[in-house]
């Protein structure tokens, strides 16, 4: 192998974002465990709580999750044992089965929320100028439009 093949500024792209996302997660975690929660645990209650009457089809919140069906059951049971979520089955489609938020959820998150801001402000968004976070949201956008298109249909 040459030299050059190590250089490839692909590798350093993916080098660094794979060190950023394990350095925010160092970061983040201390402030989900704090709260009782996980990381998957807060990414779900978080799409829960934007979504309308704040509540998806479980197929949705699987796809925006990347978690298969067998894991976002698993996590909705586990969320819905503490509270913080529940199933409901929707009236014309027995097949359809929704993951709510429960407004216990909903008080955890507002708990959580501030200290989640505040450390995503220091250690991630605050560290950019606007114009980078626009360039980087945009990059990212496309990134998982590509990688993820189940994802894309519920930004």
């Amino acid at each position: 192998m040459t030299e050059d093949l190590f250089d490839d500024p692909r590798l350093t792209t993916m080098g660094l974002l794979f060190e950023a996302h394990e350095g925010l997660v160092g970061k983040l975690e201390p402030v989900w465990q704090k709260s009782g929660l996980s990381g998957l645990d807060l990414n779900a209650m978080m799409r829960l709580s934007r979504s309308p009457e704040q509540r998806l089809r479980m197929s949705d919140l699987a796809a925006q999750t990347a978690l298969s069906t067998s894991g976002i059951t698993r996590l909705v049971d586990r969320l819905q044992r503490a509270g913080l979520v529940r199933r409901e089955s929707f009236p014309g489609d027995r097949r359809a089965t929704y993951a709510v938020l429960t407004p216990d959820g909903a008080e955890r998150l507002e708990q959580v929320l501030p200290d989640y801001l505040a450390t995503i402000e220091r250690w991630f968004t605050g560290l950019l100028t606007p114009e980078q976070l626009d360039g980087l949201l945009t990059g990212l956008r496309v990134i998982r439009d590509a990688v993820h298109p189940d994802a894309a249909a519920h930004d």
